[in-house]
């Protein structure tokens, strides 16, 4: 395919052109259907009157609906975009980048989306629409879904649908509250997606980090002991990958171990772990949940995030870490690889 993209290239480059911005445009209408001409605009490069133009020949193909309130993509518009998602990805050299991401950092698969999510919204919610079609090719009945907050994770808490091919599976925070925002953390997540996949929940009330005595009293609750056992013995675990710093502020981190995660230079965090840039564990919060060697027994570790800023954190994490398959968009995979090359 891409020495056929590259042929096409010289001979008919208008085409590929227009190919694309057309795809673009039915790609951003069912992101954010129903949306005018002007939210179109804003979200591409086109002009009002260009976008207008183009929306037209788009409705006569009956691949968009116009109304009232907005464009709607059509169903005859949403096979167009599967059955070119392939192909884009090559013509705008994703897939290459997957391939490359995918070697360098030793993984089984991973995907790239367009864009780069610390700029853009809407990237994020790619990774999450993703993430969920993922989830759908490999959910079973009866499966227990483990997965952390943070706002990459509330994404796709956002964008999940009913997972059509299983019956009764039941979604769990992988660890307790980090004193964050209340939509950011995973027990908020773990709820919001069992509403809208239509599947149970159950819920972790404690918080993260804990004392040691706290930690010791609260594991041995029969309440805490019955939920850990689900979260343990998760099919799926969905998480995202924290900048160390960041992560530390969010647990309000004391003055002593900020310094320590600074001298130790911490690049990132997950599960209550903070990485340096080897992959080296230099500091471990006490969390109630899941643990780093438990992963080692799941059956699938969906890890999700993305974004220039986060490119040296995911790096660092997946010199340790195990995941089936990463979600990432274009930006950070591009950052990652041009760190290697430096």
């Amino acid at each position: 395919m891409r020495g056929i993209i590259d042929l096409q290239k010289k001979l008919i480059p208008d085409l590929l052109t227009i190919m694309q911005a057309r795809y673009s445009l039915l790609h951003t209408v069912n992101l954010h259907q129903p949306i005018g001409r002007r939210g179109l605009a804003d979200s591409s490069s086109l002009t009002e009157r260009q976008v207008r133009s183009e929306i037209d020949l788009l409705h006569e193909q009956g691949l968009l609906e116009v109304t009232t309130k907005g464009m709607l993509i059509t169903e005859q518009g949403k096979l167009v975009l599967e059955q070119l998602s392939e192909f884009m990805s090559e013509m705008m050299g994703i897939s290459v980048l997957e391939k490359e991401i995918k070697d360098k950092l030793q993984l089984e698969n991973v995907i790239v989306v367009p864009g780069n999510s610390d700029e853009s919204e809407w990237v994020k919610q790619e990774m999450g629409k993703t993430c969920v079609s993922y989830l759908n090719k490999i959910i079973t009945s009866n499966a227990t879904i483990a997965v952390t907050g943070g706002t990459t994770m509330a994404s796709v808490a956002n964008e999940m649908t009913p997972l059509e091919k299983a019956e009764h599976y039941l979604f769990v925070p992988a660890r307790g509250g980090i004193g964050e925002k209340v939509e950011n953390q995973a027990n908020t997540i773990a709820a919001q997606m069992s509403r809208q996949a239509e599947g149970d929940y159950r819920l972790l009330y404690v918080p993260d980090p804990l004392s040691e005595t706290s930690y010791h009293n609260i594991i041995q609750e029969p309440s805490i002991i019955e939920i850990l056992q689900l979260i343990k013995n998760a099919d799926i675990v969905l998480h995202g990958i924290g900048d160390a710093q960041t992560m530390a502020q969010r647990r309000k981190t004391s003055g002593e171990t900020m310094e320590k995660l600074k001298a130790k230079k911490a690049v990132s965090e997950a599960f209550g772990y903070y990485f340096d840039q080897e992959g080296n564990v230099v500091h471990k919060v006490r969390t109630v949940g899941l643990q780093l060697e438990d992963l080692e027994t799941m059956e699938y570790v969906i890890t999700v995030a993305g974004g220039k800023s986060k490119a040296k954190a995911i790096e660092s994490y997946f010199k340790r870490a195990k995941s089936n398959l990463l979600i990432t968009d274009e930006a950070a995979a591009e950052q990652i690889l041009r760190d290697t090359s430096l």
